[in-house]
């Protein structure tokens, strides 16, 4: 099997479980901007949290280098994979994809052969203007299905892999893939790069609505006093509806699906809809909903266990947690934060507690949008929606 040679920019959980998987059997060199990041892994260590990243960082067979971003050389590049950030910008209602086409800019200068995969996530119709402006065809988008935590796990194991083009390179790259993995038998979907933009966006979006619909199940339940795991269980029966994603919780949050779920709201602008536009609107309204029923208790101090959105996650970035907090200090209530993952003093201007007996002690609610057993010995105190004690 001939070995390739690939360059993956940016090493978040895209790039950095996309390059394990790929440098089982080929060359592979992984570029960053952020020193302390390619310093860690240089030692082997993973930036990110993933027991299986860490565990295969330790192997010597994995074909794997690190460098900063400056030095990168394109020239002798077989493939070429940007899973650099692209953050939603709310101003112009459009993912920030300028890190995506400076990475395109900077490797054409170098290489006019080299195929190019785009795995940050983009706009509805981006690789194609792409192409256009950079008159290039090579380019394609290969939307990535990760879950925080559990990143390397969802590449070695797929359910899918969707390729956004049909050419002769993008068949090697989805074999590539698919020859990395450790399950067998995995579907692959060629499809054209937008057809693949809006895979990845309305993947996401489905998801935030199984979200928001039992949440809005679990909010209606507990207004009249059902108990909602009875409910749930019964509905999950049906197979047409199946068990994914219906432990309730403090709303939708994390890193893809709050702006995967903008970005396509953006994308519906000339298309007559009220489903798509309702999901952001939704989740605001469990986030008051949850705020509503802890003030309701009249706490004088609220603790805030974990800003973490679930299990095995080191990512807080709009956790739903934080609306929660925000809505309840607007009520003059005193809020404290256990969150070993967050080494400044304070969060939201509310101190974090180190120590979590003391913590405990001093909160007269604890919430906790997923129930843990450290907190069994106050369980009493602690406010939370979990049912199945998943995410």
């Amino acid at each position: 099997m001939k070995k390739y040679k690939i360059l993956v920019v940016g090493c978040g959980y895209v790039g950095l479980s996309n390059a394990i998987l790929l440098a089982q059997q080929n060359n592979v060199h992984v570029f960053d901007i952020n020193d302390e990041r390619i310093q860690l892994l240089k030692e082997k260590k993973s930036p990110i949290h993933d027991d299986l990243i860490s565990k295969f960082l330790l192997k010597d067979s994995l074909s794997l280098n690190f460098s900063r971003v400056e030095k990168v050389l394109y020239a002798d590049a077989d493939f070429v994979i940007i899973s650099t950030p692209t953050n939603y910008d709310e101003k112009t209602n459009f993912f920030n994809t300028e890190s995506v086409e400076n990475v395109l800019k900077d490797v054409l200068s170098q290489n006019n052969r080299v195929s190019i995969i785009i795995k940050s996530t983009v706009p509805v119709g981006f690789t194609e203007r792409m192409k256009e402006k950079f008159n290039y065809k090579k380019i394609t988008f290969s939307p990535e299905f990760l879950r925080e935590g559990r990143a390397l796990q969802d590449n070695l194991h797929p359910s899918r892999i969707v390729i956004g083009d049909n050419s002769k390179e993008s068949r090697v790259f989805a074999g590539l893939l698919k020859n990395a993995a450790e399950k067998k038998n995995i579907p692959i979907f060629y499809m054209s790069s937008t057809e693949a933009e809006a895979s990845k966006l309305f993947a996401n979006a489905y998801l935030a609505m199984r979200v928001v619909f039992f949440n809005e199940l679990d909010s209606y339940s507990y207004m009249h006093q059902l108990d909602t795991k009875n409910i749930i269980d019964s509905i999950s029966a049906d197979p047409r509806i199946g068990e994914g994603y219906n432990n309730p919780s403090f709303g939708y949050g994390g890193y893809c699906l709050p702006k995967d779920v903008k970005q396509l709201q953006a994308n519906y602008a000339d298309v007559p809809n009220v489903l798509i536009n309702s999901l952001d609107d939704a989740n605001r309204k469990r986030k008051d909903f949850i705020a509503e029923s802890i003030i309701k208790k009249k706490p004088k101090v609220v603790g805030v266990y974990r800003l973490t959105m679930k299990f095995g996650s080191d990512n807080f970035r709009e956790s739903s947690i934080q609306g929660v907090i925000k809505r309840i200090k607007t009520k003059g209530i005193k809020v404290i934060i256990y969150e070993p993952m967050h080494e400044a003093a304070e969060f939201f201007d509310s101190e974090i507690i180190r120590d979590l007996n003391v913590f405990k002690k001093i909160s007269d609610v604890v919430i906790s949008n997923r129930m843990d057993h450290e907190l069994f010995d106050v369980k009493h105190k602690v406010y939370t929606r979990d049912i199945f004690n998943s995410d």
